[in-house]
């Protein structure tokens, strides 16, 4: 009996679920609900901005909010909101954040410069590691102080007005037409060789024009700027990221500087200012000419400075060799043993990660893990009384790191001679704190970064930092078995220990040498499009992912086999002639134990 009654029971529970299950008529619903990360809720009609709903739910926010993520795709905030979605907001303090920032302040200025010079051009040089963009103008003599002043002070003036940025998408002929009547042969060329048949366009007060990535809703956003006339041209200073609030002081880096003037010195010999002709050299069958001239500059300076240290061999005894990832220092160094081989000295190569200390006296970082690319992760005293010792003419046991047990076991013994120089590569070469004990007069060092100067047009940049992790994300699948998603999830962290250990020191440098190659992401591109494409759309590194086949999607492609074997690119796509190239055993120990 008892049984019947709690089937019964239950066959009455069963029809009231399926009863309240069943889908009944209902309105159409005028309203949309969007859910932020932190749980709250906000309704508003359908078509609703996301700007709206932003600026409801974060009015009084400390920093600026210029995007948002939906389902891990970057939107605009002028995007309108059709149905229910959760919404991830996009700051400055965020990197993709303050790309749009960046992007929109210079609109701000191109549209500034348009109304107060007329027939100018504005030219976006390169970048400044403090947060700013080296700018000239073109059409006209540099501007003086006092009219950098004025077109300062211009830009505020439409800041204050809060001008809408709109923006239309337009078939591809009538954007090229356009470009064509206004003269912007940039512009132009570029589109060309472009495979979507339509183009976004921006319009800001009175003008159009194209922008490679998204913008700010209004002028009302660009509040944190500032000019500052500079050399021919003058600075525009934004916040980092890392500080969305805070504009840096200028600082001077004369010898970055000179780097990037000498790198437009050779896209001048290639005949090459943009992107778009590029592609037109490639088009026209050029490619290999391109890629031999470019190895030919990069030869004559690695040259250049293995002479200079040929050149003072009386007092130079070590050369330190420093840069960020993916810069190409390990190619570099044998490129520049060859040339010190060719001035009649005998190069040693000694490795910097040998004298990390063992792993439970690594330094800790804020999150309590081993902080490898701290300078204390070296042994510094060890370190340098072996320097001392070597240049001094004895004989030193060299230490060698096992890295998976976390120790320093012996290494090879290390006699020099009177022509023999150590090549010392590391991140903290450039550091004064590396190699106190040894005396300056005896040291070279060498700063080494792929400092990209090749821009899409006058002011849509390729960021050097892009070009370096497009090299470090074929290297590491090809090399070291990290997929895509691996190498960016790391990313951030590696740029993190480069602000803290490298680009602080860079001025120190004796010499600076710019791996870029102009033709490099037309190699590349064969080989991260599909590593880029098996990103899970469902991750939040897709948006990183996109914005990588965004830029390699405006070149065209190079055959690998116009790269010459010695390329420094070669490190990355492989097939270097230099990988198994060593002067060390040959040349600096006898019977020596490998490392």
């Amino acid at each position: 009996m008892v049984e019947k009654v709690e089937q019964l029971v239950q066959t009455q529970q069963v029809k009231i679920a399926r009863q309240v299950a069943l889908p009944r008529p209902s309105k159409s619903r005028t309203t949309v609900l969007v859910q932020f990360h932190d749980g709250r809720i906000f309704e508003a009609p359908v078509g609703t901005t996301l700007e709206a709903f932003i600026r409801a739910a974060y009015d009084d926010d400390p920093v600026l909010i210029v995007a948002a993520m939906i389902n891990c795709k970057l939107y605009e905030l002028t995007h309108p909101v059709m149905h229910d979605i959760e919404v991830t907001p996009i700051s400055t303090a965020h990197s993709d954040g303050m790309r749009i920032y960046r992007r929109s302040l210079t609109f701000l200025l191109v549209i500034a410069a348009h109304q107060l010079f007329p027939g100018t051009q504005v030219y976006v040089d390169h970048s400044l590691t403090f947060g700013g963009l080296f700018c000239e103008v073109h059409g006209r003599d540099p501007l003086t102080p006092e009219e950098v002043t004025r077109l300062e002070q211009r830009m505020k003036e439409l800041a204050a007005e809060d001008a809408p940025i709109g923006k239309r998408f337009v078939p591809l002929p009538e954007a090229i037409a356009l470009f064509q009547t206004r003269g912007q042969e940039d512009k132009v060329r570029l589109l060309r060789y472009r495979r979507r048949n339509y183009v976004t366009l921006y319009r800001l007060c009175d003008l159009e024009d194209y922008f490679h990535g998204y913008m700010v809703p209004s002028t009302g956003y660009l509040q944190d700027f500032a000019l500052q006339h500079y050399s021919t041209g003058f600075i525009l200073s934004y916040p980092r990221h890392e500080q969305p609030n805070v504009l840096q002081p200028v600082v001077e880096y004369p010898k970055l500087v000179a780097v990037f003037r000498e790198y437009g010195n050779w896209l001048r010999v290639l005949g090459i200012d943009d992107v778009g002709s590029l592609n037109d050299a490639l088009a026209d069958g050029r490619g290999g000419e391109v890629a031999l001239v470019s190895e030919a500059l990069h030869e004559q300076r690695i040259a250049q400075i293995a002479a200079e240290i040929a050149k003072r061999r009386e007092e130079v005894r070590l050369v330190l060799i420093a840069g960020p990832s993916a810069s190409g220092k390990t190619t570099f160094s044998k490129r520049l043993a060859i040339q010190l081989l060719a001035n009649g000295l005998r190069p040693v190569a000694v490795q910097l990660d040998n004298y990390f200390v063992d792993r439970e006296k690594t330094p800790l970082d804020d999150q309590g893990q081993y902080d490898f690319e701290h300078l204390r992760a070296v042994d510094l005293e060890l370190l340098n009384d072996q320097l001392l010792k070597l240049l001094d003419g004895r004989g030193v046991r060299l230490p060698c790191y096992n890295f998976a047990l976390g120790r320093r076991e012996e290494g090879e013994w290390l006699k020099l001679s009177k022509d023999h120089v150590i090549l010392l590569e590391g991140i903290h070469g450039l550091n004064p704190g590396l190699v106190p004990s040894v005396p300056k007069e005896r040291i070279y060092r060498t700063y080494v970064s792929a400092l990209t100067q090749l821009n899409l047009d006058h002011y849509n940049r390729v960021p050097t930092t892009d070009t370096r992790l497009i090299r470090r994300i074929v290297r590491d699948a090809r090399e070291r078995g990290y997929s895509t998603l691996d190498t960016l999830r790391r990313w951030e962290s590696v740029r993190d220990g480069e602000k803290r250990w490298i680009f602080p020191y860079q001025e120190h440098a004796d010499v600076m040498l710019n791996s870029a190659l102009v033709y490099e992401l037309s190699a590349l591109k064969p080989l991260a499009e599909p590593l880029l494409f098996q990103i899970d759309p469902n991750v939040t590194e897709y948006v990183e992912a996109r914005r990588l086949l965004a830029l390699l999607r405006w070149f065209l492609p190079l055959p690998a086999d116009l790269v010459p074997t010695n390329s420094i690119l070669r490190e990355f796509i492989g097939g270097s002639s230099l990988r198994d190239f060593t002067v060390w055993r040959q040349k600096a120990s006898e019977g020596a134990k490998a490392c």
